[in-house]
């Protein structure tokens, strides 16, 4: 029998548990059920709690943080708060974060007086398991924990599915556990990976020589493979950017990024030919991945309306490999992981076509075969070279756009700034937006799938403080319908003297992407009607609102910018320290026109 430890309480185990883990801040909103917890938090002194104003904010954080270092926790109150954490969780689920919930509850005695007499105390619902019940649709794993006994158990349970699957967990704690006693954590909480027996060595090299097959199978016009990678979203998730920087090095081959994975790996290595976006993509890699390459290798990248621009399938000409499987043109090749495949294709490619083999510059080619038309670039380093340029691209009189924005984004970052940042991009046109910037690896954040609009404001929080990016200033873009969502986040930000700069872009109060899905037609004429009525958004002062969270050791500014001098002048501000703008959080209201939109979105809208 276990020796019961009296210094050692169910909150202090979780405590213990939760810094194992790495993890130096716990995101959330408190109650009155979480409050002992957060107090042996504070004793054990090894994570700090970061209170937030909203639940939906802490989860945004929380996902953001664990993006980053690879597991974050958010901790909140029974039901009034776990509800409003859901989203988020949702979110976590959907893109594989590893995210531990951990929902304070009533205490077992006021479980035991409703299940008696009937009595209903704050934040109890009739439904015992109501809590638990939607959580388990949104998490790998689901603990009510009820007994001191069992909580180790339960808690251990839990964080190892969190680590393995590479998704959320939920506990749920009675507030009368936190100090009850229960046994020191033993052996570590580890990973449980997916063994690798004799029958998967036997479905990888079936897979493999699959890939072989079909690159065979398509060659270009001289009789050469001509294929491409596509990586995506897992190589992010379990941490194979080491792999693919090696793949794409021994063997030569070009690759893009899916929108989830940009910046995975770093894009000046000289294979990377941009983000590729189904009809959104920039034209120029549109056409070197869709036109010129002639098949396409995906690797860990998954099949979403975002990545693939609207585009409802793949073809026959693509290789899948993700979930945990292999798709080659209709062939499926089941429980071949990604870590096993990538190592293997490389040793595959480099046996059948040399190391280095597979070298090419698509831009290049794609030229010499069809001359300058279009505009088209002479070679790689002439399509990067235009992404860049942007700061001279554009008079200085002119009104802003999104595409002016970021093409000055783009060379402020590349050319100006001394300064790292973490680009963190909301959905709809921020992320349409800034899918073209320039970035080294783990440059950039988004949420490509589950798209909960304003999740950008809360992420910064966590982007800001997770320990390996934490001397990298937060990027952030965000729509103004999105902002109104998360904007007293921006309160957190200032609290603990974080940077960000947020560019809260402002096309005339309304929802542009819900314009673009329903009506695209309003954006053919700069004279058309106003937007659908369901559309419209009250008018802020967006900038205004940095003076009510600040404080006068808490600093926050907000600037509004409407011209492209005025936008470069406020960049050039951004390299200088000793400028107060940069002493706190920066919001900047970008003023545009109500018409404008991303040249990426033109191909859904109609023209005459």
């Amino acid at each position: 029998m276990t020796a019961i430890d009296r210094g050692c309480t169910v909150a202090r185990y979780l405590a213990l548990r939760l810094a194992e883990l790495g993890i130096t801040h716990l995101f959330g909103v408190p109650g009155n059920h979480l409050g002992p917890f957060l107090t042996t938090l504070r004793d054990e002194d090894d994570i700090e709690w970061v209170g937030t104003p909203t639940e939906g904010g802490a989860g945004q954080a929380a996902d953001a943080y664990a993006r980053i270092h690879g597991v974050g926790a958010v901790a909140v109150t029974y039901s009034v708060g776990a509800f409003n954490l859901l989203n988020a969780c949702g979110g976590a689920y959907v893109e594989q974060v590893p995210l531990v919930a951990i929902n304070a509850s009533p205490p077992y005695e006021q479980w035991q007086n409703y299940r008696a007499v009937g009595l209903l105390t704050s934040h109890m619902s009739p439904r015992a398991e109501s809590n638990l019940d939607v959580y388990r649709q949104v998490t790998v794993d689901a603990q009510v924990v009820s007994n001191p006994g069992l909580a180790p158990g339960q808690i251990d349970a839990a964080l190892t599915a969190c680590l393995s699957e590479r998704r959320p967990v939920y506990l749920e704690i009675m507030e009368d556990l936190w100090d009850e006693p229960c046994p020191e954590p033993e052996v570590p909480v580890v990973p449980r990976e997916r063994p690798f027996s004799e029958r998967n060595q036997t479905m990888l090299d079936h897979a493999v020589q699959a890939v072989l097959t079909l690159v065979e199978e398509h060659p270009g016009p001289d009789g050469r493979p001509r294929p491409i990678v596509w990586a995506g979203e897992e190589i992010d998730r379990l941490r194979l950017g080491e792999q693919l920087t090696g793949l794409v090095e021994a063997t030569g081959v070009p690759f893009c990024t899916t929108v989830g994975a940009k910046a995975v790996v770093d894009e000046d290595l000289p294979q990377f030919h941009g983000v590729y976006n189904g009809p959104a993509s920039h034209p120029d890699v549109h056409a070197v991945f869709k036109d010129w390459a002639t098949c396409r290798i995906g690797l860990g990248a998954w099949s979403t309306s975002k990545n693939l621009g609207g585009e409802q399938s793949v073809g026959g000409d693509w290789v899948m490999a993700a979930l945990g499987g292999v798709s080659v043109g209709t062939s499926y090749f089941p429980d071949v992981q990604l870590r096993h495949l990538l190592p293997a294709l490389q040793d595959a490619l480099v046996k059948a076509y040399g190391s280095g083999g597979l070298t090419a510059d698509y831009y290049a080619e794609s030229y010499d075969h069809h001359g300058s038309r279009d505009h088209r670039p002479a070679a790689l380093e002439q399509h990067r070279a235009s992404l860049r340029s942007g700061r001279s691209a554009h008079r200085r009189a002119e009104h802003l756009t999104y595409d002016g924005v970021f093409d000055r984004v783009n060379h402020f970052l590349n050319h100006d700034t001394g300064e790292d940042w973490t680009v963190v991009s909301d959905a709809a046109f921020s992320l349409i937006g800034s899918m073209n910037l320039s970035l080294p690896a783990g440059g950039f954040l988004s949420q490509v799938s589950w798209l909960s609009i304003g999740w950008s404001v809360g992420a910064a929080t966590g982007a800001a403080l997770a320990p390996e990016r934490e001397d990298a200033r937060p990027m952030v873009f965000v729509g103004d319908g999105a902002f109104q969502e998360t904007c007293q986040e921006l309160s957190t930000h200032t609290r603990l003297g974080l940077r960000p700069v947020v560019f809260v872009m402002d096309n005339g109060h309304f929802y542009g992407i819900e314009q673009m899905l329903v009506h695209p037609e309003f954006y053919a004429d700069r004279d058309a009607a106003d937007p659908d009525f369901y559309n419209v958004l009250h008018p802020w002062h967006y900038d205004r609102l940095p003076a009510v969270f600040a404080g006068g050791k808490t600093p926050a500014n907000g600037v509004s910018v409407t011209h492209t001098a005025e936008l470069d002048d406020l960049l050039d501000r951004l390299t200088d320290p000793a400028d107060p703008l940069n002493a706190g959080p920066l919001l900047v209201r970008v003023r545009l026109h109500r018409h404008d939109y991303p040249r990426a979105m033109a191909y859904k809208v109609p023209h005459s």
